[in-house]
């Protein structure tokens, strides 16, 4: 395990680094998870294995800090795992990121271009969400305000969520999940799917196959993103399938 401190306040990120050759890959996990948890299998899979991978929390998740003074919005995350990076002096990386991380991702390409050499975004969230109580998700997260959320909605959604993500969500400070949440959720200028749309590296998108055709993806590949399925998973498909998540994975990276 390595740190960084990401913020004036001392506040540090944490990941677990492999050992390897460059560029180095970094593996962002989604809201609520840990990307230790959900990138090992991937990491040291036999098609991607002998690069140095750091699979990295993001702050207030998993191994990172949680601090309450940080607005956990999409740009402040990528911003604090962007200082983590120079400080782990990637350059160039591929970026391999799942879900919300796909936001932080997209938009840390965005800010810092230097960083990220290639994307590979694991149903990311590229689109604004209607929070409605009782929807999964960041949707049903961001429904509350944060004062109902930290006084005991967060029990509801934990309820919902079910073992497996409480397993990692529980790691995870509760305003830095809900105020993740309600920034995942917010309509943002432009959007991710544009902003991904404009982004100059290359880029490959992701999605479970049993969704059936993926909403926009004409236009994605229009604009140079790769789009490919995934078979046998759902939103979780590195662990659903980790054979075929790091199979595309590694064809997307070009190994």
């Amino acid at each position: 395990m390595r740190d960084a401190v990401v913020t004036p306040e001392g506040d540090r990120i944490r990941w677990v680094e492999l050992p390897g050759r460059e560029p180095a890959r970094v593996y962002v996990h989604g809201l609520g998870a840990t990307s230790p948890a959900y990138f090992a299998a991937t990491a040291c899979h036999r098609s991607l294995i002998g690069h140095r991978s750091l699979l990295v929390d993001l702050m207030g998740h998993g191994l990172s800090d949680r601090p309450t003074h940080f607005d956990y919005t999409l740009e402040s995350h990528a911003d604090a795992l962007a200082v983590a990076l120079d400080e782990a002096g990637v350059a160039g990386a591929e970026v391999i990121a799942h879900s919300m991380g796909g936001s932080v991702a997209i938009v840390m390409a965005a800010r810092h271009p230097r960083l990220v050499s290639r994307l590979v975004l694991a149903d990311a969230n590229l689109d604004p969400i209607t929070p409605a109580p009782g929807a999964p998700g960041s949707g049903g997260i961001a429904a509350h305000s944060e004062q109902e959320f930290l006084r005991g909605g967060w029990e509801q959604v934990r309820d919902r969520a079910g073992a497996h993500w409480w397993a990692t969500m529980r790691l995870a400070g509760r305003e830095a999940l809900y105020r993740s949440a309600v920034h995942l959720t917010r309509r943002t200028t432009p959007t991710m799917r544009e902003l991904l749309m404009r982004l100059p590296v290359p880029r490959t998108f992701l999605f479970p196959e049993a969704d059936g055709p993926f909403r926009g993806a004409e236009e994605l590949r229009l604009s140079g993103v790769t789009v490919v399925p995934v078979a046998g998973c759902g939103h979780n498909m590195m662990l659903d399938n980790p054979d075929a998540f790091a199979r595309v994975t590694a064809a997307a990276l070009g190994s």
